[in-house]
């Protein structure tokens, strides 16, 4: 027991007040006006290391240099960056971060940088971090949603709500598991529900491997979550670096996974199921000893899969892969020589990707088959010398009949996934699947264009398709067309020195010529001029293919150019010459020096589109016009070069604007010291269907350095929208229903990865009902700021009865009060987005719907707040 004739203990003397240290206090004081003198000076560097000092020093200085402190990190960050000092940039937030643990922006900066270095995990931790700390942080909010995208993408969801495929899948595992395969290794596990499925069939020992930082974690999650952890050993790591008995004890006797893309091979099975037989598998079932337990022999689930193809014609494929047109914006397009997308079947061509994936039944315009489906590819993944021989094939030549009269634009590919001799799944374009298919173009140099876009396949040619597999890539390339006999070669240039019927304005090379005349020329040359060298192409992107494709958006953007260059001709006529007329255009950075110019004073106009663009080319082609194109690479900008020459713009009406500018995001800036812009065309809304990040931050600045009567390209963006009903939508979004997926709780982890926007939509062939008609969501106007607004009630009447799901969006580009285009429309080179609800609201027809929508005031876009949840859906029914 205690000693109780202790003496009591001493009353705790009081802490003593620390003195102050003038020297101490001297150093923060001189350090804090070092870091703002800086900071004036936008010598950020120096100025973040003064305010390091004042802050670990001077602790309580903390709230008062925060937002000073944020602007030194934020903008010497940028810096470290632009020069590639990657390491010193995270080791300025890591001090940052040690100052400020619990700072929403900081740690939500430092989650971008590590985004657009491809760091997408690491930069979900930060982004979701920032929202713990802030849920409301609107920055964060839209982050987290834009990498959700990347860490969990959509068809995890199509796939987990796919009924169909998720039973033949346990009813395959449980056939093999209760055979007696009683170890399991789940190879890119993804949610788990594969290797729960081994474990709920009675597997004694179950292994998963992910490779994604994000995924692995919701797994073990999900695991947990069902009872499984400890019984369900998950490793994050490829099942390529796996090791027996490192990794796991044993070799097991069942592999199941489904690693496998549109095109089959995509994601790399090929390689894991040769590692894995070759070192994580027992040995298959041998024919020599058939009395092995299946215990003792190792398979793999899937068994093996048949790959089909067809050729089709579609218009959507061949305008985002090649050059469709001779003429946009009034510009030839001829001396561009040969343009094409990414993506090529070439049996020559190791630098592109040989395939991209559709759904084909939602292409806009559909696609017309030219050939019945044939066989293209067996192989059975329980046999690790067919693996392995895969790769060293010799090709393999099909003639394909040809059974419909089109264009040949693609071979379309997709395959049936044999899960055991009993059950199997089809990814064919008319399945009800999750999956969409492989897509192989056909690219034609645009120098056989005028002869090959008149002259389809008919029924009775032979369409000659060779077959590979190099590089462990599926490759389909078609390579010849056989007609009477006679074979032409497809994958031959034509050789523009030597002579051949040059064509007339019409694209047709001799008009007394009948069709069958021409297309025996056409493919006498085809089948017979050798190339002489290797095909030199410039690579444009799908989306900047299908932009110049767009001759409508092209001849709006030309009509208006004009109009305004009119305009302001009229407007100096009237006032005579300007002070600066006969100055000499000279980058920002140089004083104006060098002879004069005795021509007019000529019109600057700035392009600022993102990638490849004409528009630059088509407003130098007006006449006294300087324009600058932001234009980088150089492959790009010589394919400028080429068409101004070949259509008579004076080399010196067209510079590279990025070429001339030191820092690449200072692009808005004045053309000289002495001038201002006649026109700057903003690229505002983007590819998949939303509107550029800061995009009224740039226009405001633009509006700052036009000349008087000058203009932004567009002057305003209205978006609209309309009430739909769409359980397709709602698949692609989160997993649905209440129910658990194959007994399993899977649907509350994975859905935190749902966002409220979905992108890159075909709203013309989306499965949908319309509940109401289109109606004005916003206006964003560029050129007056009190035209727009940061709130907007809209009352949309619904047309029919149903459940809201969505609200598809899309806009009215006005480039002036009299000329639009619209992204919503056949020729269109971008596509739709949505705002998906939460929940569905009911509405009956004749009930009013109220949009309440909010901008924030930045007047970042309307994109901003549906990315914000700033639309909020009342149904006011009318009594």
């Amino acid at each position: 027991m205690p000693n109780t004739s202790t003496r009591p203990k001493r009353g705790r003397r009081n802490r003593r007040v620390p003195r102050e240290d003038p020297a101490r206090n001297e150093l923060v004081s001189r350090s804090l006006e070092s870091a703002q003198q800086c900071l004036f000076n936008q010598d950020y560097g120096t100025a973040f290391v003064h305010y390091l000092l004042v802050l670990n020093l001077a602790p309580v200085l903390k709230d008062f240099a925060s937002e000073s402190f944020r602007f030194t990190l934020f903008k010497w960050a940028d810096e470290l960056d632009s020069l590639g000092r990657i390491q010193d940039l995270f080791d300025c937030y890591e001090q940052a971060l040690e100052l400020f643990p619990t700072d929403e922006v900081i740690i939500n900066s430092m989650g971008e940088h590590l985004f657009r270095m491809g760091f997408r995990d690491e930069a979900a931790g930060h982004f979701h971090k920032a929202l713990k700390l802030k849920p409301d942080y609107p920055e964060a909010k839209e982050n987290f949603y834009r990498v959700a995208n990347w860490l969990v993408e959509r068809w995890h969801f199509l796939m987990l709500n796919d009924r169909r495929r998720n039973h033949k899948y346990q009813q395959a595992i449980q056939k093999a598991v209760e055979g007696g395969c009683n170890t399991v290794l789940d190879i890119g596990t993804g949610t788990g529900i594969l290797g729960m499925c081994a474990k709920k069939a009675g597997a004694a020992e179950v292994y998963a491997c992910e490779l994604s930082k994000t995924m692995y974690e919701l797994a073990c999650e999900v695991v947990t979550a069902n009872g499984m952890n400890g019984r369900i050993k998950i490793l994050h790591m490829k099942s390529l670096e796996m090791e027996v008995p490192k990794d796991i004890p044993k070799r097991v006797s069942l592999v199941v996974t489904e690693t496998v893309d549109a095109g089959l091979f995509g994601e790399g099975i090929i390689e894991s199921l040769i590692h894995a037989w070759n070192h994580l598998l027992l040995p298959p079932q041998s024919t020599q000893d058939p009395s092995r337990p299946p215990s003792q022999t190792g398979r793999v689930i899937p068994a093996g899969a048949t790959v089909f193809g067809m050729a089709v014609q579609c218009l959507e494929i061949r305008r985002h892969h090649r050059l469709c047109v001779s003429e946009v914006g009034g510009l030839a397009t001829a001396a561009a020589g040969e343009l094409h997308s990414p993506v090529s079947c070439s049996s020559e061509d190791d630098s592109t990707e040989p395939y991209t994936t559709e759904r084909l039944s939602r292409l806009p315009g559909g696609y017309t088959p030219l050939t019945e489906p044939f066989n293209a590819l067996d192989i059975d993944f329980n046999n690790v010398q067919e693996l392995e021989g895969l790769c060293s094939r010799e090709v393999s030549r099909v003639r394909l009949p040809v059974t419909g009269e089109g264009l040949l634009d693609a071979l379309a590919v997709w395959f049936q996934l044999h899960l055991d001799q009993e059950s199997s799944l089809s990814t064919g374009p008319k399945e009800d699947t999750c999956w969409e298919q492989a897509i192989y173009p056909v690219q034609t140099p645009h120098s056989r264009i005028i002869y090959i876009r008149h002259f389809p396949l008919r029924p009775g040619d032979e369409l000659i398709v060779e077959i590979s597999c190099r590089d462990a890539y599926l490759r389909l390339c078609s390579v010849a067309v056989a007609r009477d006999g006679r074979e032409f070669c497809l994958d031959d240039c034509l050789d523009p020195d030597k002579p051949r019927n040059n064509p007339g304005p019409s694209g047709n090379p001799n008009p007394s010529l009948n069709a069958e005349a021409e297309l025996c020329s056409a493919l006498a040359c085809l089948g017979t001029e050798q190339s002489s060298g290797p095909r030199d192409y410039t690579m444009l992107e799908c989306a900047e293919m299908a932009l110049l494709n767009n001759q409508p958006y092209h001849d709006s953007f030309r009509r208006a150019l004009a109009k305004l260059i009119t305009n302001l001709k009229d407007a100096r006529s009237v006032q005579g010459p300007s002070q600066g007329e006969g100055l000499e255009v000279m980058p920002l950075t140089d004083p104006p020096s060098g002879p004069m110019d005795p021509g007019p004073d000529p019109f600057y106009v700035l392009d600022v589109s993102e990638g490849f663009s004409v528009l630059s080319l088509m407003a130098a082609s007006q006449g006294q016009v300087k324009a600058y194109s932001s234009v980088e690479k150089t492959q790009h900008q010589a394919v400028l070069r080429r068409l101004a020459r070949a259509n008579g713009v004076p080399e010196e009406a067209l510079e590279f604007w990025l070429n001339q500018v030191e820092d690449e995001q200072a692009v808005l800036q004045r053309p000289s010291r002495e001038k201002l812009w006649s026109a700057i065309i903003l690229d505002c809304v983007e590819t998949c269907g939303l509107v550029r990040q800061k995009l009224m931050e740039k226009a405001t600045l633009a509006r700052c350095l036009l000349e008087d009567g000058g203009q932004i390209f567009p002057e305003r963006i209205v978006v609209y929208g309309m009430l739909v009903e769409s359980d397709t939508l709602l698949l692609e979004s989160a997993v649905q229903g209440q129910e658990p997926t194959l007994g399993f709780n899977i649907a509350p982890f994975i859905n935190q990865f749902t966002v409220p926007v979905h992108v890159f939509l075909d709203l013309s062939t989306l499965q949908c009902r319309h509940l109401s008609d289109s109606v004005e969501l916003f206006i964003l106007d560029l050129m007056n700021t009190n035209a727009n607004y940061t709130n907007r009630d809209v009352k949309v009447q619904a047309s029919a009865s149903g459940r809201v799901t969505a609200v598809p969006f899309w806009y009215q580009i006005h480039l002036n009060e009299e000329i639009s285009v619209s992204t919503f429309n056949q020729d269109s080179h971008w596509k739709q987005a949505a705002v998906v609800l939460h929940q569905p609201l009911a509405v009956r027809e004749g009930d009013w719907v109220r949009l309440n929508g909010k901008k924030n005031v930045s007047y970042t876009g309307p994109t901003k707040c549906i990315c914000k949840h700033q639309f909020i859906f009342t149904n006011e029914r009318q009594t």
